[in-house]
């Protein structure tokens, strides 16, 4: 087996005992990505030589793709639009110096959709990234770019951003783990916001060890971060016990009702039966409101869209355009121009639905009563874990789609992150993990989640599962 396909903490495993070097391994994923970029473009930027910290402990030296719209000192940032062209920015994310700090060897950037505004990964300014189990399917997104860098070995793990899904859905499609950590668990200083009350890093993996390795990296409290929560921070793989008898995990009503595909109902349905066999104990449950879930997080998460975007503007940094017609000389029809070439549709349509939500006159009619259902929301979680430590779902309702099937369809696209969007709103984790394949060889998903910071929880669930199939030892071939 080549080193690229190796988990994380396998060739930790090598490098401490002096079996491989960093450089080697870091050939290996390079080789990877210049056989297989070209098929896959899981990259928005990427590196011939690893992004490094020369004064690090050089302990997890392990090859990681970082999604574009997290920062790295001078080097392209651009969250895949064009108005971000050019971009490198002064200061490094607080995640990216915790990484460099641990020995880390950054990759480059990983495409994403624009500004982490989609569900596949077809927004991006540098085109559409191409599902390693299917090219004619999409990888899912935002976090479409890293997901399909783990999936197709061009990294050995990599990090995301979830506003509504976005790691979870993608590490569904393309078979890896993906962790949507709590709210404030992880810094988002260095993040570049979409939807600030809901955006959360977490990483991509290729099993459930290495997630729970690549937590212990990048946790803790920030002071740079004013939503980083001051909370003790777990040696997350002290988790990994597989014991999970007597465990009561929730099995929500609203998660399978009609729409949900066949076979990714009865893959759940058989992943409920060997955690069973491991002493766990379901009952089905009801999160009421769960049905308000995809309006409510589309008119929070457009509204903060619009206020957190309205900074790209052609003047401080990025792209600046000034109208061919002369007469249009004001610094309004800069903006304009600037924001009319630098934006692609979508981010256009989510920066006009959140201005339309924030209007005087709409404010308390849209706004405020989602903010008000996303406590309804919050509150069903809230009631299920006085009697549940964890609650398991589907993480999508489909598996991967074909590229441009959805792309004219807002909605259906929108719909993709039913199953997610949830957490995002009650800032909980969750966490999907592969758990089987559809008959067209497509990866299906299962989702845990678990009460604010109990991350071990999910972990202990999660890997149990694992260690008892054999799902995510199947591997790409390019």
């Amino acid at each position: 087996m080549k080193l690229s396909e190796l988990t994380a903490h396998e060739l930790l495993d090598l490098l401490k005992a002096k079996k491989e070097t960093a450089d080697s391994i870091f050939s290996s994923v390079k080789n990877v990505i210049d056989a297989t970029e070209a098929k896959i473009n899981a990259y928005a930027h990427i590196s011939d030589k690893p992004i490094q910290s020369k004064n690090s402990s050089q302990k997890f030296q392990i090859p990681i793709a970082i999604k574009d719209n997290i920062c790295i000192k001078d080097y392209p940032t651009t969250c895949s639009s064009h108005i971000l062209k050019d971009f490198k920015p002064p200061y490094n994310a607080t995640v990216v110096d915790k990484l460099l700090n641990s020995g880390a060897l950054i990759t480059g950037h990983a495409n994403m959709d624009e500004f982490a505004f989609g569900s596949s990964t077809e927004t991006s300014f540098f085109g559409p990234t191409k599902n390693p189990w299917n090219l004619n399917c999409v990888p899912g997104g935002s976090s479409g770019g890293s997901a399909a860098a783990v999936g197709a070995h061009e990294a050995i793990w990599a990090l995301g951003s979830d506003t509504g899904g976005s790691i979870r859905q993608p590490a569904s499609f393309c078979g890896v783990v993906g962790l949507k950590p709590t709210y404030g668990r992880v810094s988002r200083y260095g993040l570049i916001a979409f939807a600030s009350s809901l955006d959360q890093i977490g990483p991509l993996t290729k099993d459930v060890e290495d997630s729970a390795l690549l937590l212990n990296l990048i946790a803790g409290h920030d002071k740079l971060d004013s939503t980083s929560a001051n909370i003790p921070v777990p040696d997350y793989t002290k988790s990994l016990t597989g014991d999970i008898k007597n465990l009561k995990i929730g099995i929500p009503k609203e998660y399978f009702i009609e729409g949900i595909d066949p076979e990714i109902k009865e893959s759940i349905l058989q992943a409920i039966e060997v955690l069973k066999k491991q002493g766990a104990c379901f009952e089905e449950i009801s999160l009421p409101h769960t049905e308000y879930a995809v309006a409510t997080y589309y008119i929070l998460a457009t509204a903060e869209a619009s206020s957190n975007l309205s900074r790209f503007d052609g003047v401080q940094y990025g792209l600046r355009c000034h109208p061919k017609d002369k007469r249009r000389t004001s610094l309004i029809d800069m903006y304009e121009e600037t924001r009319h070439q630098g934006f692609g549709q979508e981010a256009k349509r989510r920066i006009m639905l959140g201005t339309y939500s924030l209007s005087s006159g709409y404010y308390d009619a849209y706004y405020l009563r989602a903010q008000k259902v996303r406590t309804l929301i919050k509150n069903d979680f809230n009631e299920a874990f006085k009697e549940f430590d964890a609650i398991l779902t589907p993480t999508s309702p489909t598996t991967a789609f074909k590229i441009g099937e959805k792309a004219s369809d807002p909605l259906s696209m929108y719909l993709s992150d039913i199953y997610t969007i949830s957490a995002n709103l009650a800032g909980i984790p969750a966490l999907s993990l592969p758990c089987g394949f559809s008959k067209e060889g497509l990866p299906i998903g299962l989702q845990i989640m678990a009460k604010p910071f109990d991350e071990e929880m999910i972990f202990k669930i999660a890997h149990s599962y694992e260690q008892n199939t054999e799902w995510h030892k199947k591997k790409v071939a390019l």
